[in-house]
């Protein structure tokens, strides 16, 4: 893996990029031993997933590279990150399936692009299952990629918890592309 693919983000305690900070180029479970808040963060490198709780529980945060001065330019709601983690890179095609029903079941549709409104191509608001075939995919409690946030790696996720989700509402979803 070369230092550019490795991915790298600076956290900071208060806003603007002030205060203290701490440099991470790699999935951290716990953050709190580093920083005590928030407030701004400079991503250098890769996207990552961040979460408001240690071992990536709690709300999520998708960032890609750039830089945001408060926690309101990542959608958060309070200056709490406890753990982050470096989302691979993915230079394939894409594919997902959700469910209307835990365990795989009930009416099924598959997906190869992002979709920004769910309820265009699904007759449900609630996805209660998914199937992750191929590439890293964002969740999104609303439509046109607002509201809570959730990562998908590869993998079944065979009830809405599994991907930490409180409610199986999906409004929308995309790739996490790097092209």
């Amino acid at each position: 893996m070369t230092p550019a693919s490795m991915g790298k983000i600076i956290f900071y305690e208060d806003r603007n990029f002030q205060g203290r900070s701490y440099e991470c180029s790699v999935d951290c479970p716990e953050l709190h031993s580093h920083f005590n808040r928030c407030n701004s963060i400079r991503v250098q490198s890769g996207p990552w997933m961040l979460y408001e709780r240690p071992n990536y529980m709690g709300n999520q945060y998708f960032l890609g590279k750039g830089e945001y001065p408060d926690y309101h330019r990542w959608m958060g709601y309070n200056d709490s990150i406890r753990s982050c983690r470096r989302i691979p890179e993915h230079r394939g095609s894409f594919k997902i399936k959700i469910y209307e029903s835990g365990d795989f079941g009930g009416y099924m549709r598959e997906f190869t692009e992002d979709c920004s409104q769910l309820r265009d191509y699904f007759r449900f608001n609630d996805i209660q299952s998914s199937n992750v075939l191929e590439g890293h995919w964002i969740f999104y409690e609303e439509p046109h990629y607002r509201g809570r946030q959730y990562y998908l790696r590869p993998g079944e996720y065979r009830r809405y918890t599994d991907w930490g989700a409180r409610n199986p509402r999906i409004g929308s979803f995309k790739r996490v592309d790097f092209h």
